[in-house]
């Protein structure tokens, strides 16, 4: 792993960290100099075993991911990466003509790309962009409760704070079950880190119970048929959790 201490550049301590995953030495090095000198803590990894011992010691708040890394497939570790975390990507692709590679990554669940050749100010300011569009996700559950979904014959009304059956029934929903659902639906088909979900339910200080495996099952059991047997809450074995249902936007 190649790593520039950017201790003088970082007195800022809530710098965010940023992975540049690349398998070009030049590159690496010009990309994380300029972060590093942008008040950003940057570090640079090769390829996918690099980025995976990285994240399993410490996730960084955004990922750069170029796409050709020379024996590594980017999209191959564009999913493992998102059956292990919700990290923001910036893809960097090689040509234009990779139109299918870039449509792919986006819906594999990356959040931005880039086409080389690209400027380095350009870079900057989609991670800044892409780093400020999460933060208010985190800092604003507020705007994220205004929303009604729809799934499986359910309805989810955020603002009204209801969930109503496919048969027309309300079903109550605790603090920590709200904020659980309300996470599984903004990511439908995508598995999530028990961390995560243990973020999301923390929105409300006054939730006692930080089990998500507790809140898990007891959502399981308003929601499935059989919760012992659940077809959409699932479990993602090392990981955590998936919500497999197509889910609606009204």
């Amino acid at each position: 792993m190649t790593f520039i201490d950017n201790s003088e550049f970082t007195s800022q301590a809530k710098a965010a960290r940023v992975m540049v995953v690349d398998d070009d030495p030049a590159m690496q090095r010009m990309i994380v100099a300029y972060l590093v000198e942008h008040n950003l803590r940057a570090t640079a990894v090769s390829g996918r075993e690099g980025l995976m011992r990285s994240i399993t010691v410490r996730e960084p708040d955004l990922v750069v991911l170029d796409l050709h890394l020379g024996e590594d497939d980017g999209l191959d570790i564009l999913r493992e990466l998102r059956a292990r975390s919700v990290i923001p990507v910036i893809l960097i692709t090689g040509s234009r003509r990779e139109e299918l590679d870039r449509v792919l990554g986006l819906e594999l669940g990356a959040d931005d790309y880039l086409t080389k050749p690209f400027g380095l100010r350009e870079l900057l300011a989609r991670i800044r962009a892409t780093l400020r569009r999460r933060s208010m996700d985190r800092m604003n559950p507020a705007k994220q409760r205004e929303c009604t979904f729809r799934f499986a014959g359910w309805t989810f009304d955020q603002r009204q704070r209801e969930l109503t059956s496919p048969g027309g029934k309300v079903v109550s929903l605790t603090k920590g079950e709200f904020a659980l659902l309300s996470a599984f639906l903004q990511a439908p088909r995508r598995p999530l880190t028990r961390e995560h979900l243990l973020q999301a339910t923390r929105v409300h200080e006054d939730v006692l119970d930080r089990s998500i495996d507790v809140q898990i099952l007891r959502l399981r059991r308003k929601l499935e048929d059989l919760p012992n047997a659940p077809r959409l809450i699932r479990t993602e074995r090392g990981v955590g959790y998936r919500f497999d249902c197509e889910v609606e936007l009204v």
